[in-house]
């Protein structure tokens, strides 16, 4: 294993600009960076070789971003081309090891990917991230064959009250409600119901809310603003 070590690397003249995703990493003690991110193309050392990542991956946002340490593999045969880069694997970010079949994964808004970060025909095999995508890493814990579900956040303002709903993900991007999630609103401190729900009266100011539930990966924050 062999940590990054990221060079900038120009695009090609007459190129398409680098889209700037929003991306979301959850840590193993419940931290998150979380940050927009350009996923442009770079280099990067892996045993001693320099190997190109390509334009508009998740490989490409997580380094540019400059989150921490990240460990990598490679199971293919990397060059200094993006095009050779599917094969890069990451196994480590910020000190924090895969361990057997749990590791680190990345979903595309609330599905898993089913390529690699690296792979140049993108997160699905069918094109590389576009603009505003959200891309969320996280320490996956595999069991009955599927990682942990993925929350996020949805409001809304119904007379005087602001609304919550809280929803997990699993790898397919099938969604669930989920109660018993903390979503801290200012001073507030809710915990949604059987629907998935929590409302409490509008709080003027501008707020940064996140839903969060042990053993599930947080959600993106969303900005409420009253007046």
């Amino acid at each position: 294993m062999a940590l990054f070590g990221c060079a900038s690397a120009a695009p090609l003249a007459g190129a398409a600009p680098a889209p700037e995703v929003k991306q979301l990493v959850a840590f193993r003690d419940g931290s998150v960076s979380e940050k927009r991110a350009r996923a442009a193309p770079t280099t990067v050392r892996v045993r001693g070789r320099r190997c190109g990542v390509a334009q508009g991956t998740a490989l490409s946002a997580l380094l540019r971003s400059r989150v921490g340490k990240v460990g990598l593999r490679d199971f293919g045969s990397c060059t200094r081309d993006g095009r050779d880069g599917a094969g890069l694997f990451v196994n480590a970010i910020r000190g924090e090891r895969n361990r057997g079949t749990d590791g680190w994964t990345y979903k595309v808004g609330t599905r898993a990917a089913t390529a690699g970060a690296a792979d140049p025909s993108g997160p699905f095999g069918n094109g590389r991230l576009r603009r505003n995508q959200g891309v969320t890493w996280f320490y996956c814990r595999l069991r009955g064959g599927s990682c942990q579900r993925s929350l996020t956040l949805r409001f809304w303002f119904r007379g005087d009250l602001v609304v919550f709903d809280a929803k997990g993900y699993d790898d397919d991007g099938d969604g669930v409600a989920v109660p018993g999630a903390t979503i801290d609103y200012g001073s507030a401190t809710l915990t949604t119901d059987s629907r998935g729900r929590a409302s409490t009266a509008q709080l003027p100011g501008s707020f940064s809310v996140r839903v969060r539930k042990r053993t599930l990966v947080p959600s993106f924050a969303v900005r409420v603003k009253v007046g």
